[in-house]
């Protein structure tokens, strides 16, 4: 068998026009910087005091801190700095193979991230939907490839669109010597040419979206799907799809042995050239917990077999699931390219469906019919899907997850005067603390902050416990607290909150700026004691993964815990009616029990402010 070798520029092979709409700003972005050694160094003591088991652990973890500030921390941020000023991101490869490329379990549940749509305009309308999709989507990618798009700003100015490369006509794929890395063909067109990939019950379809140069309209596309749903009602194709939710050293040995056959290399380049994927699929779920878990791992039959995991393809960034009663969303994959990117696609494609000016364009009747891409199932293949299912079905029937509302929201947040994501984390943390009871606390609290404003920045990590914070959740929990105090110790929290949350924003955070001198150690160097710590281990041990994004087309969204022990904690807080919080984790995690404190922890801080009941 051959060895699947990444190549050494394979981030280069994709470049969009920089003199242009889009990407116009990306000369003038700054580079991210070093922060200050005994000013991360200061903030790290910080954030290992909340977490400390007892006093003589902290102190023992800060004299391994100080240690390091006098010995090899000084020259492994000279050989940082140096890595800076010589690199136009110090921290981007690095971050790609540590948090994405040389991650070997499954990408489903561990990576990928999903979003609901609640465009109610196409319910039990699937083929209509996902025929508008087509077409929005392919609008979007022809203006983001002439460099039309318009770019993304803050406050503080425009942000980096370097990720949106890897948005269209690109895959990653696994690589046999532990590092995978992402496949692009965005450069063979500008965005009036292509062909999207379509499953429906596990056959793939290549359908061209362009014709003599102009995007198909959507009665073009809907042609197009209507005929793979009608020739689609027998039995269902063999779940090659199962294979990429595999863990990814088991996937790049299916994957070398699929390339081995000429029909199914032909397949693999077919999918991982297209557009992007829809998939049509005969779920038809209900409640909000059935969308999110039918987005996030797809539908399970019965009996637990992952049957929405087989009409899958989970390598390719950008995957549209159409439900056959008209429900739709996109699942995820993260390794190139964060949420904000698409949810910035979803949002402006859904903006669009959504405006009675439209453009449908113009039917040709003359576009080539889709094709479907039939894999040649050998012996081998079809024992690597068999175990893949199993492996699959695991997987996924470990998994638990709660949804809540609460009965207000951003408005009624910030008539209190309080920043909605510093008081949405505040619930999570009070929710945590009596989750907790006695027991001692097992990690930290990582919430993503973007650092767009950098030239290929991508995130950083918001250490979200403080003793601030823990000081506020136990007078929640006090008889001796008063309101007054109780609010007075939340207003700190608050502050110190955000603060933090802006320094993460400006690159002055903790966590890749040690990953960066951790990384500078050469051969044959120890590792500084301070990194195998305990109490420094236990702080970089997300048991609560938490995360905001906001689109007003978003019902459901989501992803899944980092550790075993932990929670991934999904939460909106740009409703002005409610907040939406989705909690995640291991089945033999009190995930239920979860979701009912963070459902009290509202309801109180609500109280706090209002002095009224809000009821759940």
């Amino acid at each position: 068998m051959s060895t699947l070798s990444r190549p050494a520029n394979w981030k280069a092979q994709v470049a969009f026009p920089r003199e242009s709409k889009t990407f116009g700003a990306q000369a003038s972005l700054p580079r991210l910087p070093v922060p200050e050694l005994p000013e991360t160094l200061s903030r790290l003591k910080e954030t290992l005091a909340p977490i400390a088991w007892s006093s003589d652990e902290l102190r023992t973890a800060c004299r391994k801190i100080d240690n390091f500030a006098q010995s090899q921390g000084p020259q492994l941020q000279k050989r940082l700095l140096e890595r800076a000023a010589s690199t136009e991101h110090w921290l981007e490869e690095w971050w790609d193979d540590i948090a994405y490329f040389g991650y070997r379990d499954s990408i489903v549940i561990n990576v990928s991230y999903y979003y609901g749509f609640s465009n109610r305009k196409y319910w039990g309308k699937p083929v209509a939907y996902a025929a508008a999709l087509a077409r929005s989507v392919m609008l979007f990618r022809r203006s983001l490839k002439r460099g039309e798009l318009a770019p993304e700003t803050l406050k503080t100015g425009p942000i980096c669109v370097d990720t949106y490369r890897w948005m269209f006509d690109c895959c990653r794929v696994p690589g046999t010597e532990g590092l995978d890395w992402g496949v692009s063909h965005a450069n063979r067109d500008q965005g009036d040419d292509g062909h999207i990939i379509v499953i429906r019950r596990n056959r793939v379809w290549k359908v061209p979206a362009a014709h003599n140069g102009h995007i198909l309209s959507t009665s073009d596309f809907e042609r197009q799907l209507a005929h793979i749903y009608s020739v689609s009602e027998g039995g269902k194709y063999p779940g090659v799809g199962l294979l990429t939710a595999s863990d990814r050293d088991s996937w790049a040995q299916n994957y070398n042995n699929l390339r081995s056959s000429p029909v199914n290399a032909a397949i693999l380049d077919e999918i991982e050239s297209a557009a992007f994927i829809i998939c049509l699929e005969d779920a038809r779920p209900s409640s909000p917990e059935e969308f999110s878990r039918a987005l996030w791992h797809g539908s399970t039959a019965s009996d637990g077999t992952p049957v929405g995991l087989e009409n899958r393809w989970c390598d390719k960034p950008c995957q549209f699931v159409v439900f056959d009663n008209g429900l739709a969303g996109l699942m995820g994959e993260h390794s190139v390219m964060d949420g904000t990117p698409t949810a910035r696609l979803c949002n402006d494609v859904l903006d669009a469906l959504a405006d009675p000016s439209f453009d449908h364009g113009v039917p040709t009747h003359t576009a080539p019919e889709p094709a479907p891409l039939d894999w040649d199932v050998t012996p081998a293949l079809n024992d690597a899907t068999v175990v893949a299912q199993r492996e699959a079905a695991a997987l996924v029937g470990g998994q638990a997850l709660s949804m809540l509302e609460t009965p207000y929201g951003k408005a009624a947040i910030k008539r209190f005067g309080v920043s909605p994501d510093a008081w949405a984390q505040m619930v999570v943390q009070l929710a945590h603390r009596r989750l907790r009871g006695d027991a001692p606390r097992e990690g930290g609290t990582y919430e993503a902050a973007t650092t767009r404003g950098f030239f290929k920045g991508r995130t950083e990590a918001i250490r979200v416990v403080s003793t601030a914070s823990d000081a506020w959740a136990a007078s929640m929990d006090d008889p001796a607290a008063d309101v007054p105090r109780r609010k007075e110790l939340f207003a700190h929290a608050a502050q110190v909150h955000l603060a933090t949350a802006s320094r993460a924003a400006r690159g002055q955070g903790v966590d890749r700026h040690l990953l960066g001198l951790k990384k500078c150690l050469r051969q044959g160097e120890d590792v500084p004691a301070m990194f195998g710590d305990p109490l420094y281990q236990r702080a970089c041990t997300w048991v609560l993964s938490t995360s905001a994004i906001f689109s007003p087309h978003f019902s459901v969204y989501g992803w899944g815990e980092v550790v075993p022990n932990g929670f991934g904690v999904a939460y909106v807080t740009g409703f002005d009616d409610k907040l939406v919080y989705t909690i995640t984790s291991r089945t033999d995690m009190p995930n239920a029990r979860f979701a009912d404190e963070i459902r009290r922890a509202a309801i109180d801080v609500f109280e706090l402010f209002d002095g009224a009941s809000a009821k759940l």
